[in-house]
C-alpha cells in the first residue's frame, strides 16, 4: 500500500505496523463500502449527542446494520432510541466500554472537552480503553481538537485493534445541515491520520453521500469554520440584496430566479432562500424553526475570529458578521434558524 509506504519511510509507521494496516484496510477495499458487510473494526459504534443532526446521524446507522450504543443528557432525546429498542448509557464511559468506534456530535468545544475528560467521561478509564477510534463531528476549534487527538493517543487500548496499538481520533465536521443529516447526504471534512480516515469511511459514507480528507488533525475543524464563515457572509449578502431589491420594487420571487440563473447563485439563494414563501421545506418557509441555529453560527464565527487572532490575520466580513448574529441573539432570536437575519435583523419583507 503506497501510503503504509510512504508512512514508513517517515519513520512513522514500522514494517510490522505497516502489515498490520494492511490486515486492517483489506477487507473493506476489496469489498466496497457494502453496509452488509460491515468492516469487523466498525461494528460497535458508540453514539454521544442527540440533537438535531445527531439523532439522524445515529439512525442513518442503525438503518445500515451497525450496532449502536447512544448516550445524551436530554431523556427525551433517549428514550426515542431505547422504545426502538437500541441500547442507551447513563455516561459516556459506559458508552466507551462497549463500542469499537465512539462518534460525538455536540454544541461546543466545552461540551466536547466534558464528555471526553470530564468525570466519567469517554477517556476516564484511559489506562485500558475499548474504542480504538474517536470521531468528533462536532464544529469546535482546531487548537481543542488537536489537543485532545495528542492526548488520546497516549492511552492505552484494552485490545489491539488492526494496525492501532493506541487509540486515535479523527475530527470529523460535517456540513448540509439537518435536511442532509436525516437525508443521509452530508459531507464529511476529516482530519487526522489518512490511515484511520480510510479505515472510517465506510461509517461515514453511511451518514453521508461525500468525504473529504483534509490532512492532519485540527485541519477538519479549521475546514469546518471556514465553510461555515463563508456561509454565514453569503446569507447576510443574500439577505441585503433581497431587502433591498424589495424596497427598490423586485419582488423577492423575481431576484430569486435572476440569482439563480446568474453570477450571484450560491447555496444561500438556490437551496436554503432565506425569504418566507419562496422555497419550501427550508426554515423560512416554517418561521425559521429548526435548521441551524443562529447561537450556533454566532459560536462558528467567533471560532473563525480566535483562530485569525492566533495567526494575526485580519476578517473585517468575519468580524461584522459574528456581530450581526450576536445582536440578534441578544434580541432572542438564537435559536431561530440563522436565515432569520433577513427578517429580524433586516427587517425583510415579502
Amino acid at each position: 500500500m503506497a501510503i503504509a509506504s510512504r508512512l514508513r519511510a517517515r519513520g512513522v509507521l514500522s514494517r510490522c505496523e505497516s502489515s498490520n494496516l494492511r490486515s486492517l484496510l483489506w477487507p473493506f477495499l476489496n469489498r466496497g463500502f457494502s453496509s452488509s458487510s460491515i468492516p469487523f473494526h466498525l461494528e460497535r459504534v458508540g453514539f454521544i449527542g442527540l440533537g438535531n443532526m445527531g439523532f439522524h446521524m445515529a439512525s442513518n446507522l442503525i438503518t445500515a446494520g451497525y450496532k449502536i450504543t447512544v448516550h445524551d443528557i436530554n431523556y427525551d432525546a433517549l428514550k426515542k432510541f431505547s422504545d426502538k429498542g437500541i441500547p442507551t448509557k447513563e455516561t459516556p464511559c459506559e458508552v466507551a466500554e462497549s463500542s469499537d468506534v465512539i462518534i460525538t456530535m455536540l454544541p461546543s468545544s466545552s461540551n466536547v472537552l466534558d464528555v471526553y475528560t470530564g468525570q466519567n467521561g469517554l477517556l476516564h478509564c484511559r489506562s485500558h480503553l475499548s474504542p480504538w477510534l474517536f470521531i468528533d463531528s462536532s464544529t469546535i476549534d482546531p487548537q481543542t481538537s488537536r489537543i485532545l487527538s495528542t492526548n488520546i493517543s497516549k492511552c492505552l487500548l484494552k485490545e489491539k485493534k488492526g494496525f492501532a496499538d493506541n487509540p486515535l481520533m479523527l475530527d470529523a465536521p460535517v456540513s448540509g445541515g439537518v435536511p442532509a443529516a436525516e437525508a443521509g447526504t452530508l459531507t464529511f471534512m476529516v482530519g487526522g491520520l489518512e490511515e484511520a480516515y480510510l479505515a472510517a469511511k465506510p461509517l461515514f459514507l453511511s451518514m453521508g453521500k461525500q468525504t473529504i480528507y483534509c490532512g492532519s488533525s485540527g485541519n477538519g475543524a479549521a475546514a469546518k469554520i471556514c465553510n461555515n464563515l463563508a456561509m454565514a457572509v453569503s446569507m447576510l449578502g443574500v439577505s441585503e440584496a433581497f431587502v433591498l431589491g424589495q424596497h427598490l420594487g423586485i419582488t423577492a420571487s423575481t431576484l430569486t430566479k435572476i440569482f439563480n440563473s446568474s453570477s450571484a447563485r450560491c447555496w444561500s439563494s438556490d437551496s436554503y432562500n432565506p425569504v418566507p414563501g419562496v422555497m419550501e421545506g427550508v426554515p423560512s418557509s416554517r418561521n425559521y424553526d429548526g435548521g441551524f441555529a443562529s447561537k450556533l453560527m454566532a459560536k462558528d464565527l467567533t471560532l473563525a475570529m480566535t483562530s485569525a487572532g492566533e495567526i494575526g490575520l485580519k476578517c473585517p466580513l468575519t468580524s461584522e458578521a459574528r456581530d450581526i448574529y450576536m445582536e440578534l441573539c441578544a434580541k432572542g432570536y438564537d435559536s431561530k434558524d440563522f436565515s432569520c437575519v433577513f427578517r429580524h435583523f433586516y427587517s425583510g419583507y415579502l
